[in-house]
């Protein structure tokens, strides 16, 4: 054959083959890609299944008293695609847009439906003659229609009235597309009461969604997930089981009647060991520091009767998603922290770790031991000091361990701790929960830095325990840290008797049908007294604490009460606040002292001593909880959010009037009546920050790891359907 004819005969065939490929291509579009489009103008009604979420389940206190609960919340989604389609069959022309595509790494454009230009003409326009039109962001319709088509509907609008529900119900078959429902809404009734232990929710989202949902519904409605405190913890059981409804359409997507109708279920119940009212009483005397924790622990179950942090935040503000401007307020700060729950966050505890050092010793025989203050131990070129030292030049002698911890002398527990040696103390320590996670239900709890553990050790590789960083772990100085729930959990054991609870906020988790998931039963972790610690060993630790209320020289003589005994141990640790040398301060206690119920710790940051700052706040929460058992109704009702401050306080003055303030609801914030500066040098031995630290203080500012929640998307020009007003000018 001619190479000429040949050519022809090429080209003939390229010219086939592109044909047939152009051929292929747009079969491919017409009954794969744009099936359903084509489908759907073939007259004739449909089947529509749809998925409902279920309803989440309520979180009460202890009491049944409601802290998380449901609203009715009226709702108007979009089927974007129902929308389209309804369009298309009155009109001959379909509004379209250009979108950049790449095809074979070539640049190009590509045509594209305008759901934005059609929604806006077809659906919000007869809504605008209603009244009941609103601006939305059109980026996040166009995005979701792209991304969802017509499986899930878009929210347009979440914050009908009654009354605005009822007219567009009278007049809903006019609005192919468009539905009505009425969906629970969360809502946190006492506003901030309680914000870090029962947490926040987020919107779901497209990855939420498995290919056999996609397979089994028409259109999918999904469900919020808690994704901070208890309603993280608890999902899986706050979660109601969802429902699914058949409805019949016509051909213009027009809702005939429904087929059939599963009803969503109710999430399970949770009931918290928590009481409101001594919660809003813990909370409120906080407020009296700019930042601060504590937790109110029942000493013989383990239960949490209280933790609050602050600063905090109003879980409502993240209902149904948070704005950008309250999200970056709550967060321009990294100091103040208002996600952080600083109750199970790590802080330097100070003389507080003298209470299991002398457990620790107790173990291992050393608890009748005498221990001489010389005013301070050396370690090389450095000396831990007495406070007595440290203030006047002064020594305490020879003392047994009951004195050792009503004076607060650092020389007797760093000879003890050096007596005992590291890892004695690491394993006294861990026998009441340090250096691990209490196992409390809630996430991101921080499990504390125990010097000399594992984990220590396996962080630092080459590091060794020396008689100095012993000594250091002994009075919560180093590498030492603890939490406010870690304390508690510690000080619960002591009063008790020997027994470690583990510490736990949810007391039982019902089902709809009344079937108990989880069960009210306390679990013992740690019997002391099968440790090798004598009930005598106990009982000095606790007429120690005693003495450190109750007689003079001691450093907790604040958290003292006229009319109950109450056991205490102070802490003062020196740290660095925002590049700034600092103190966090503390009271460990518990009450009464010959029948406990109760233990309480509190922690301060920036603040003075543990007996000038925390114990007048002790005392408060302990006014109050012996109140409420002599029949006084303590005070409850919403809380608003507390911002907090960055003030070094020096000291906190004791309410003039406890019960009155309490019971008004009108305890003092901090500001009003604190000394903001200068170092606390109390004659009467109230903690100072007396340490002299063999290494730097630790920056202990707690990171806040809460997942980031859904932001509202805000209006943009497309979707601005409402013109703003015009000012008139004069």
């Amino acid at each position: 054959m001619e190479p000429r004819f040949r050519l022809r005969l090429y080209l003939l065939t390229a010219l086939i083959l592109v044909g047939f490929g152009t051929l292929l291509s747009q079969l491919h579009e017409f009954q794969i890609e744009r099936r359903d489009e084509f489908q759907a103008l073939v007259p004739g009604n449909r089947t529509v299944t749809v998925r409902e979420p279920g309803i989440r389940g309520e979180i009460s206190d202890r009491n049944g008293i409601p802290l998380a609960r449901n609203l009715r919340n009226y709702v108007v989604s979009f089927n974007l695609e129902e929308i389209q389609r309804a369009y298309s069959l009155q009109h001959d022309q379909t509004p379209t847009l250009d979108r950049l595509t790449t095809r074979g790494g070539l640049p190009g454009k590509r045509k594209e439906k305008d759901i934005v230009a059609i929604v806006n003409e077809w659906t919000i326009k007869p809504l605008q003659e209603l009244g009941l039109a609103k601006n939305y962001n059109a980026s996040a319709l166009r995005t979701h229609y792209l991304t969802h088509g017509g499986l899930v509907p878009f929210t347009y609008r979440s914050d009908l009235t009654y009354e605005d529900f009822a007219r567009l119900a009278e007049r809903n078959l006019e609005f192919p597309g468009v539905t009505l429902g009425i969906r629970p809404q969360r809502q946190y009734p006492y506003g901030t009461l309680a914000s870090h232990v029962i947490g926040y929710l987020k919107q779901w989202e497209k990855g939420d969604i498995s290919s056999a949902d996609k397979r089994a519904f028409d259109h999918y409605i999904g469900e919020e997930k808690g994704i901070a405190g208890i309603e993280a913890t608890m999902d899986e059981y706050l979660r109601g089981p969802e429902g699914r409804k058949t409805v019949l359409k016509d051909e213009k997507g027009r809702t005939i009647g429904m087929l059939d109708f599963t009803r969503p279920g109710i999430g399970s119940h949770v009931e918290l060991s928590i009481d409101a009212r001594i919660q809003f009483l813990l909370e409120n005397t906080l407020r009296r520091a700019g930042r601060a924790a504590g937790v109110v622990m029942d000493v013989r179950t383990g239960e949490v009767l209280a933790m609050a942090s602050v600063p905090d935040y109003d879980p409502n503000a993240f209902i149904p998603s948070i704005s950008r401007e309250k999200f970056l307020s709550y967060n321009s700060n990294p100091q103040l922290s208002p996600f952080s729950n600083r109750a199970i966050s790590s802080f330097e505890p100070g003389s507080t770790m003298k209470i299991p050092t002398a457990i620790a010793g107790s173990i291992q025989g050393l608890a009748d031991n005498s221990f001489t203050c010389d005013g301070y131990v050396p370690y090389g070129k450095h000396k831990i000091g007495c406070w007595l030292w440290n203030m006047k030049r002064g020594s305490h002698g020879a003392m047994r361990l009951p004195e050792a911890l009503q004076k607060s002398c650092n020389p007797y527990f760093n000879k003890m701790a050096n007596a005992i040696r590291w890892k004695g103390m690491v394993d006294g320590f861990s026998l009441v929960g340090f250096g691990k996670k209490t196992g409390i239900e809630l996430p991101n709890e921080d499990p504390g830095i125990l010097p000399g553990s594992r984990a220590w050790r396996a962080a630092r590789p080459g590091a060794v325990m020396t008689p100095a960083l012993t000594a250091m772990m002994s009075i919560g100085q180093g590498d030492m840290l603890a939490s406010p729930l870690q304390l508690a959990g510690m000080v619960s054991t002591v009063a008790n008797g020997g027994k470690y609870y583990q510490p736990r906020l949810v007391k039982k988790v019902t089902a709809e049908d009344g079937t108990i998931l989880l069960p009210d039963f306390p679990k013992l972790k740690v019997d002391l007294l099968q440790s090798g610690v004598k009930e005598s060993d106990l009982e000095n630790i606790r007429l120690g604490m005693w003495k450190a209320v109750n007689e003079a020289g001691g450093t907790a003589g604040k958290v003292r009460m006229d009319d109950v005994e109450i056991a205490g141990k102070s802490g003062t640790a020196q740290t660095v606040d925002n590049g700034k040398k600092s103190n966090n301060s503390w009271i460990a206690s518990f009450a009464p002292f010959d029948e406990p119920r109760y233990a309480v710790v509190i922690m301060a940051q920036a603040a003075g001593s543990g007996g000038g700052v925390c114990g007048p706040l002790v005392n408060t929460v302990y006014q109050g909880i012996f109140a409420q058992e002599k029949g006084m109704r303590l005070p409850l009702k919403p809380q608003t959010e507390y911002a907090g401050n960055l003030t070094f306080i020096k000291r906190i003055e004791p309410l003039e009037d406890v019960l009155a303030s309490i019971e008004a609801s009108e305890i003092p914030d901090a500001l009003a009546d604190t000394v903001a500066s200068g170092d606390d040098v109390s004659e009467t031995g109230d903690e100072v920050a007396d340490i002299i630290p063999i290494n730097t203080p630790i920056n202990t500012t707690p990171r806040d790891t809460s997942p980031k929640p859904t932001i509202t998307q805000e209006t943009d020009r497309e979707g601005q359907v409402i013109p703003r007003a015009t000012p008139i000018r004069e």
